[in-house]
């Protein structure tokens, strides 16, 4: 066996010769480090170094899991009722907020209460209403402390004379009483036969005896002493009726024209249609006491 081995290094003896000369150190290449992925990068990248927690450049990477959005402050649940809004005072015309009510002066007719025994003034009154036909019953006392309304001798009226009736029977002191059975006779009686050719039959009346303050505050009412009366309508004995009212036909104007002009004296107020809504449907009158004995006609 030794001889075909160096037989076989004999033949290859020419073919090292013409080989080339092999250096006597090869260099190993440097391994490159495993990297985060499976596939090798190349060995003169850099790998980058990490980044810190608090670095502001770049926008953010979305999170693995969305963050818990913050808890909005809880509300208050509504109640199970709602709550009653305030009350405004009655004078409100506009969505703004309303004004107070006028504080009501003191009246010194408020503190007026019956006596033991009627004076004589009020007797006095009583006989010259029976004189003038006039059908009345005496009623009991009107006495509010609280509001000031008061009546010591009030009367109610069935007639205003012998034969002209008013109802709803008005509640009265007696000389608002008197005044009034006297106006209808001297005035009333003779333009409804200047006017018609008529008689007066009735008159309907709006209002007497109130316990309440005046609408626009400020003073009791002239009704809270059962010292006005409103009058809505006249009756006269052939079935006509007048009303009181803003536009009546003409001949109904003139006859309450005639009234509403002649009642200013003999009363010391007189409102009506024009005067203001609250009496555009009937005439107020009243005693109400004025400086110098003055009226106030409107």
């Amino acid at each position: 066996m030794a001889l075909p081995l160096a037989a076989a290094l004999l033949l290859a003896g020419p073919a090292l010769a013409k080989a080339p000369k092999l250096p006597e150190t090869v260099p190993v290449p440097e391994l490159n480090q495993p990297g985060p992925t499976s596939e090798p990068g190349p060995a003169d990248v850099p790998v980058p170094e990490p980044r810190p927690t608090n670095a502001p450049s770049g926008p953010a990477e979305p999170p693995v899991t969305a963050p818990t959005p913050a808890e909005k402050p809880s509300q208050a649940e509504p109640p199970a009722s709602a709550p009653s809004p305030t009350e405004k005072p009655p004078a409100e015309k506009s969505p703004q907020e309303k004004p107070a009510e006028r504080k009501i002066l003191p009246d010194p007719r408020s503190a007026s209460v019956p006596a033991p025994e009627m004076p004589e003034e009020e007797l006095a009154c009583r006989r010259r209403l029976k004189s003038m036909g006039v059908d009345f019953e005496e009623h009991k006392a009107e006495h509010d402390q609280e509001i000031g309304c008061s009546i010591p001798y009030p009367i109610t009226m069935k007639t205003l004379g012998k034969s002209v009736t008013i109802a709803p029977a008005p509640e009265l002191n007696c000389a608002m009483a008197e005044a009034s059975a006297r106006f209808v006779a001297d005035v009333v009686q003779p333009a409804v036969k200047a006017e018609f050719s008529s008689d007066l039959k009735s008159i309907g009346q709006a209002s007497a005896f109130v316990c309440r303050p005046r609408h626009n505050g400020g003073k009791l009412s002239e009704h809270a002493f059962g010292n006005a009366l409103d009058i809505a309508s006249f009756t006269l004995s052939d079935g006509k009726k007048i009303e009181v009212g803003p536009a009546p036909p003409e001949k109904d104007g003139n006859f309450l024209n005639a009234v509403r002009k002649a009642a200013c004296g003999p009363f010391k107020t007189v409102l009506g249609p024009g005067s203001d809504a609250d009496h555009s449907l009937h005439f107020h009158f009243d005693l109400e006491p004025r400086r110098h004995g003055g009226t106030f006609c409107q």
